[in-house]
């Protein structure tokens, strides 16, 4: 496709511009955002591939922001930006649909490692999105229904939107029915890099319960297999 859109959404205006001009010279489009408020006036305006969000802007933070752009259903890789370190952050950005997170200070090589990486695999999640139904793989546990090729889940008939990266674990999950995946395992699988922190799996694991199970607290088809990992039920119990 032609080049990838990037959206920078972070108050400070230093920072702002010295990641955009690192991108750009990526060849990446980027638009600029100083905080919440204008990053969901700029996705509304351009088709943005990828952003980049600060946690804390005036106005309207990067979280909030976060939430505002999943439930008005947009796809793409969001990397969040933040100056602390704490885990609560981490979880709660993640938790609203976030792909990534980067601590500051953190260095261009390495921003531009991980937006790399999301672009490469929304880029297959787009092509796989245009490809006829015809040559469809289907796999169905129970009531759920995951089709590969349309990038498509459905819970008792009833369509669930899923993020790229959910998508990519349940996929792996149900080709795999009764086989626990390590957490380690699955972000290798998922992201095709070293994993190095899997806080991240738990989280999307949580989110996919939340889509796909009547009772997230008591899951019929996504299972932890304590101290080992994850996996799908063979055949899920009636309830």
């Amino acid at each position: 496709m032609n080049a990838y859109h990037i959206l920078i959404v972070e108050d400070d205006k230093e920072i702002r511009e010295g990641i955009e001009i690192y991108l750009k010279n990526q060849g990446y489009i980027v638009y600029q955002a100083a905080d919440g408020i204008e990053g969901l006036a700029q996705i509304e305006k351009e088709e943005i591939h990828l952003a980049i969000v600060d946690v804390m802007m005036p106005r309207m933070d990067g979280i909030n922001m976060m939430m505002r752009v999943r439930e008005l259903g947009y796809e793409f890789p969001v990397i969040m930006l933040s100056a602390k370190s704490e885990e609560v952050d981490k979880i709660m950005g993640l938790n609203m649909g976030a792909d990534d997170y980067v601590t500051k200070p953190f260095t261009t090589m390495e921003l531009l490692a991980r937006v790399n990486s999301h672009l490469r695999r929304y880029g297959r999640f787009l092509e796989m999105m245009g490809k006829e139904e015809k040559n469809d793989k289907v796999y169905i546990i129970g009531g759920l229904e995951l089709h590969e090729d349309t990038v498509e889940v459905f819970v008792d008939g009833k369509p669930v939107k899923l993020t790229p990266i959910e998508f990519k674990i349940l996929l792996l999950l149900m080709k795999n029915p009764g086989r626990v995946f390590s957490a380690e395992e699955i972000y290798e699988r998922v992201w095709n890099e070293q994993a190095i922190n899997t806080d991240t799996i738990m989280v999307h694991v949580r989110k996919i319960r939340e889509k796909i199970e009547l009772n997230p607290r008591e899951p019929k088809y996504l299972k932890v297999v304590w101290g080992i990992g994850y996996k799908i039920e063979k055949q899920p119990r009636n309830k």
